[in-house]
């Protein structure tokens, strides 16, 4: 069998000589620091999960109608009559949630780390063009159900292009092909949701992972490995502080895979709507222009900007300002890397105020998603009794906007004068408990 597998290996070389250099470029040449710990699973369990949404999506499109007559008759079809039809749809629906928890902790690894600082600048901008896509491709894969939810989250969602001055009328009817989100709506989406934005996915994550082979990965102590020699070793190629991504991350990764799919396998066979936070009880409704559901919210992983939206007020009659700041929330994202200036990159050495400031970050992306999802509206009843209800929302969202945006400017200011004081960073990587 041995001298089979090399024949073939032998037959691909003479005729592409290119694919095993790369190969071992990206895998078994390809060193990583050997520190890596338990933030560093979710970047390949995002690539695991991508997977998982474009082969269920192949299978879905096959019984799939893309006209507002029959969208939601075949969703229901394949959920109640095609033979394991009721897997597919909710393997694709909770792997759509769980793609962005893996995505959103991957990011903030990186903003633990530093690993958006030079010279990975490129490999950030290209991740947060993932985020931005991912977030296009998930609005768009859940109105194609064409539940009462994903009527009205269309119209309302497509409805704040018309916030924007001069053209935004025009610009709603183009997108959606007709005064309301109808057979023209999910036609396009269907195209851009099924062939169009996966596409460029795909591209955007060869490219982020071939820009971050370039500059090798960062690690916990923000360090590079290829300084040189450590002891008596000495070799050029391989930095004594990495070790080969495969056998060793591979097989590594295997581990956090096999709970991960655990985990997932749970939630399919156990809780597929997790309670109306994966799947809207609206949802399960056929859309209907003429009843609109009692609270018009997005799914789980848009409400923190969504509750950006909602919390800034229109000003000299323009309601483009909360448009302007949702989508401000996430640009500020992609400037990262020129807002913090500071030459250290892990939060392990980093100074106490940044620490404070990334948990205020973190804090807040939580809470306003609590405001985007509704939870602090049903909660300020039940603690507080008879009060106003929509004043105390608006103050709670708007400090916690304040904050959200706040970080930014305090992490500019806090790295460019010179405020923030770190601890010495090690020579090379370190191992910690």
């Amino acid at each position: 069998m041995a001298n089979v597998f090399t024949r073939m290996g032998d037959w691909v070389n003479e005729r592409a000589p290119n694919m095993m250099p790369a190969y071992r470029k990206h895998m078994t040449e390809y060193y990583a620091p050997k520190n890596f710990n338990l933030w560093y699973y979710f970047g390949s369990l995002a690539l695991l999960v991508l997977v998982n949404q474009i082969v269920t999506g192949i299978f879905l499109t096959m019984n799939y109608k893309t006209s507002a007559a029959e969208a939601f008759a075949s969703v229901e079809y394949i959920m109640r009559d095609v033979e394991w039809g009721w897997l597919i749809r909710y393997m694709h629906s909770t792997g759509a949630s769980l793609f962005f928890v893996v995505v959103f902790l991957h990011m903030f690894r990186g903003l633990m780390y530093g690993s958006y600082k030079k010279p990975r600048e490129l490999v950030w901008l290209l991740g947060m063009l993932i985020f931005l896509v991912l977030m296009a491709e998930a609005f768009m894969g859940y109105v194609l159900p064409w539940g009462n939810m994903s009527f009205w989250g269309a119209k309302v969602i497509i409805s704040l292009f018309g916030t924007i001055p001069v053209i935004g009328g025009t610009l709603v009817e183009w997108i959606m092909g007709d005064y309301l989100p109808a057979d023209a709506t999910l036609n396009r989406f269907f195209a851009l949701h099924v062939i169009a934005l996966p596409l460029v996915l795909l591209l955007l994550v060869v490219l982020h992972i071939a820009a971050l082979h370039e500059v090798g990965s960062n690690n916990p102590d923000g360090v590079e490995i290829k300084k040189g020699p450590k002891g008596n070793r000495w070799d050029a190629l391989k930095p004594a502080d990495g070790i080969p991504f495969h056998p060793y991350y591979t097989v590594k990764d295997l581990v956090g895979v096999g709970f991960f799919l655990l985990i997932a396998a749970f939630i399919i066979f156990f809780a597929p709507t997790m309670g109306g936070w994966f799947l809207e009880h609206d949802n399960f409704i056929p859309a209907n222009n003429l009843a609109t559901p009692a609270h018009i919210k997005p799914v789980w992983y848009f409400t923190p900007f969504y509750a950006i939206l909602r919390m800034i007020p229109s000003f000299l009659g323009q309601a483009f300002w909360g448009v302007l700041a949702m989508f401000g929330a996430i640009a500020l994202l992609f400037a990262l890397p020129w807002i913090d200036v500071g030459k250290v990159k892990s939060i392990r050495y980093r100074g106490t105020g940044y620490k404070v400031g990334l948990g205020l970050f973190v804090l807040s992306f939580i809470l306003l998603g609590a405001v985007g999802a509704g939870v602090t509206a049903e909660v300020i009843p039940e603690w507080f009794g008879d009060v106003d209800v929509t004043f105390w929302e608006n103050l709670f969202g708007r400090f916690w906007t304040l904050v959200y945006f706040g970080y930014f400017v305090f992490l500019w200011l806090y790295t460019r004068l010179g405020w923030e004081t770190t601890k010495p960073v090690p020579e090379r990587v370190t191992t910690h408990d």
